[in-house]
């Protein structure tokens, strides 16, 4: 999945209107009952049931929609054969700054031809109906890339905006506090579907720490800027996953518990440090745990989780950091020996959470035992990768070892 955003400053001022609108007109409206108009507008015309392109959904900060390139489109070199392709599923973000701030897009695929014609609405000359130009021009392209005719309704994004459904003159204050003004059905469609992602973040929120919300937001906002900034680093759909275990653990028990601690590394989301703060009490990991708190003052084992741009498809590469560890499956340069840490071990459905506790446990079992006064150098994210590639080169051809229950 890739996302492309426009690459122009947040205080650029916005240029006059599309085709068929007044520059005065639109400026004077406020950007939100402008941006509701835009959305009114596309829904009339896209509808859910339109045979080339569907808004989906559609919000003032979000819009999801899909391009339906039909039975007989091919793209490219495979004009010829092969199966039609399938939907393209687009996103949309927008911030609170539009239209001087540009609208953020994502495609669901890792196809370049797609992430082009997202790289490309930089060139849309920049105006108040700029939601409309940036899609009129992904549809134009989409048709070309699959040898589609320009489909008619893509010229109506250029009619005049429908009106705003009520004013001031014909509903005083007094009326409003009495009954709702004819139409406002439609103004609160778009109002409602505004406040229920604050709904939702409530929900998603509930349970977490200030401190911890502090950082999603941080998260948020530097993504943002990323995106603003042309620099945008991951996927959206590992992005999307890892901010969703990020919440998860933060209002876990586990987390609260003090069974781990989470930091991410530069405040990257793609690079996590984990501490191991407890673990089995009865265990010689735990006494010498012990020990190195008494001798260097720290009491944890150092985890660092790497995630790539096809997380959750594929597992986070785990290795230990600090202590130098023998046993507990723990490898040269702090590789683990997990099968779920591999491709044919791994599953999509597997939490990261999960995986702390499944690490933690493993350690344990394998009756891992901190090497006082080892070289510390020893760990590092080179040696650590060698060894997991001779891991897995080993495993793919002799399979993995399971073993018997009374062992654990």
């Amino acid at each position: 999945m890739q996302r492309a955003g426009a690459e122009e400053a947040a205080g650029a001022q916005a240029a006059a209107g599309g085709p068929g609108r007044s520059g005065a007109e639109v400026a004077a409206a406020p950007a939100g009952r402008l941006l509701r108009r835009e959305l009114r507008l596309l829904e009339s015309i896209f509808h859910r049931g339109h045979e080339r392109f569907r808004i989906g959904s559609a919000c003032p900060d979000e819009i999801s929609c899909e391009f339906v390139p039909g039975a007989g489109a091919r793209a490219g070199a495979s004009a010829s054969r092969g199966p039609p392709p399938g939907p393209v599923r687009i996103h949309c973000n927008i911030t609170e700054s539009y239209p001087a701030v540009p609208p953020i897009w994502s495609v669901e695929s890792d196809d370049p031809n797609l992430a082009a014609i997202l790289e490309r609405l930089v060139e849309v000359r920049k105006g108040n109906t700029l939601l409309l130009q940036h899609l009129k021009r992904i549809i134009s392209d989409l048709c070309k890339l699959y040898n589609l005719p320009q489909h008619p309704d893509v010229e109506m994004l250029d009619q005049p905006l429908p009106a705003e459904p009520n004013t001031q003159e014909e509903v005083s204050s007094e009326e409003e506090d009495e009954e709702m003004p004819e139409d406002t059905e439609d103004l609160d469609h778009y109002e409602m579907k505004e406040e229920e992602p604050a709904d939702g973040k409530k929900t998603e929120d509930e349970g977490i720490g200030k401190e911890n919300l502090a950082i999603l937001e941080k998260i948020k906002k530097n993504q943002r800027q990323d995106y603003l900034n042309g620099a945008v680093s991951g996927s959206v759909q590992a992005t999307d996953r890892l901010m969703k275990e990020l919440r998860d653990i933060y209002r876990s028990p586990s987390f609260k518990g003090g069974y781990y601690a989470v930091e991410l590394v530069n405040d990257s989301l793609y690079d996590w440090n984990v501490k191991l703060l407890k673990v089995d009490e009865d265990s010689a990991l735990h006494n010498d745990l012990q020990i190195l708190k008494e001798k260097e003052g720290t009491d944890f084992i150092l985890l660092n989780f790497s995630f790539k741009d096809n997380f959750p498809f594929d597992p986070p590469f785990v290795r230990v950091v600090s202590p130098v560890l023998s046993g507990g499956y723990v490898l040269g340069g702090g590789a683990i020996c997990m099968e779920l840490l591999t491709k044919q071990g791994w599953s999509s459905a597997y939490s990261i959470e999960s995986v702390i506790m499944q690490i933690s446990a493993t350690l344990v079992k394998g009756k891992a035992r901190v090497q006082f006064g080892a070289n510390k150098n020893q760990y590092s994210l080179t040696r650590a990768q060698q060894s997991y590639k001779s891991l897995v080169q080993i495993h793919e051809k002799n399979g993995w070892y399971t073993p018997p229950k009374e062992d654990g």
